[in-house]
């Protein structure tokens, strides 16, 4: 299984990119938002990459982090949702949007998806809600693994020349990242979603069962965006209390 590459942009489209590693070109197929935070071409790249093997098809699908990569293996499980309806959640609604509305059963937000209809978007919904509060609690350990990889980055400066032959090393290199107002936006998902983990984490202390605290945070997300992780405490603990 092929579950990370490094190397160096080549091209990019409306649904894939072509990395060069070592020599050999990989296409991998990604969300728009995942395409869309990639550098320019010729730049050095990495990708979290799961591979779909079937008879007659070898397949690549890249992801930015593995939250999202995580949610692509998830929604995959559902019966008609394949890597093309994946990808299209993805890009309508990213990585923490498809958490947020999965643990609300906001079905509206996931027909927005192109080629979703409201059959398959409830389907989504029903099948995986369950499992959202542990998609949720992985956020905080996901960021904290993206955020120490990327503080042992080599620089890009490193890597071979435009036109060299030169092999491209970059072991530890963390997945891309967007640059500019995209990076900022990310890095505000990463907080959020580090965040909400460790929200849902007291609240499982506190003797909440996982849908429920999963329910109340991610309300609370949407109600108080930025909110810190004891503000999404307080918030999510009045959502939790008895009514009347």
């Amino acid at each position: 299984m092929i579950g990370k590459i490094s190397g160096r942009l080549e091209y990019k489209t409306a649904d894939h990119a072509l990395i060069d590693v070592r020599g050999v070109g990989y296409i991998v197929y990604c969300s728009e938002r995942t395409l869309a935070g990639l550098p320019a071409v010729g730049e050095a790249v990495a990708l979290y990459t799961d591979l779909l093997v079937r008879e007659d098809l070898l397949q690549l699908y890249g992801f930015a982090s593995l939250f999202e990569k995580e949610w692509h293996r998830l929604l995959m499980s559902v019966q008609g949702i394949g890597a093309k309806a994946s990808l299209a959640i993805l890009s309508a609604l990213g990585a923490e949007g498809v958490s947020r509305a999965i643990t609300l059963g906001d079905v509206a937000a996931i027909k927005v998806a192109k080629g979703v209809g409201p059959k398959t978007a409830q389907r989504v919904v029903i099948e995986l809600k369950d499992k959202a509060p542990e998609v949720m609690a992985l956020g905080g350990s996901l960021s904290a693994a993206m955020a120490g990889a990327s503080d042992v980055a080599p620089e890009v400066e490193d890597a071979a020349a435009p036109g060299s032959d030169e092999v491209i090393e970059e072991p530890a290199r963390a997945p891309v990242m967007p640059s500019g107002a995209s990076a900022a936006s990310g890095a505000a998902a990463a907080a959020s979603m580090s965040v909400q983990a460790d929200a849902l984490s007291a609240l499982g202390n506190l003797g909440y069962g996982p849908a429920d605290a999963a329910t109340a945070v991610a309300q609370a997300a949407s109600d108080t965006p930025g909110a810190d992780t004891a503000a999404l405490i307080r918030a999510a603990l009045k959502l939790l209390a008895p009514k009347g």
